[in-house]
């Protein structure tokens, strides 16, 4: 499979919120399927079921069967490539700077927009005439 195509895969698994938290769920430790279900009480087993399979399709999980138990791993490999791949080439100095001057933007165009307080205390003097 190629890069592209996994990495596509990979972003359609995490856009679920469901399935992030499954992972963060993982993040703490291998989980069997019914603990998993247990923590999503909401959820009924097909549709946690589904969600696994997802994450596992997209590489961002593994799974160990051990007698009647399928133990589920996090694999957080998928991640680090589309960090590496995406995110920190973004990460640079230069969009530090850039998230800066559109902060600094905002605010300057909230302060811009909002009446000041000598308009203010006019029309309230005017009123009170």
């Amino acid at each position: 499979m190629s890069s592209i195509k996994t990495d596509d895969l990979v972003f359609k698994a995490l856009a679920d919120g469901r399935r992030r938290e499954i992972l963060d769920l993982l993040s703490e430790g291998g989980k069997t399927t019914g603990e998993i279900c247990a923590a999503f009480p909401t959820l009924d087993r097909c549709t946690v079921m589904m969600h696994l399979r997802i994450l596992e399709r997209a590489g961002l999980l593994f799974t160990r069967r051990e007698g009647r138990y399928c133990w589920n791993y996090l694999d957080c490999v998928p991640i680090q490539r589309i960090f590496e791949r995406w995110i920190n080439k973004y990460a640079s100095p230069d969009a530090d700077f850039l998230s800066k001057l559109k902060a600094q933007s905002e605010k300057f165009t909230q302060t811009k927009n909002k009446p000041s307080d000598s308009r203010i205390n006019n029309k309230t003097a005017r009123k009170n005439d």
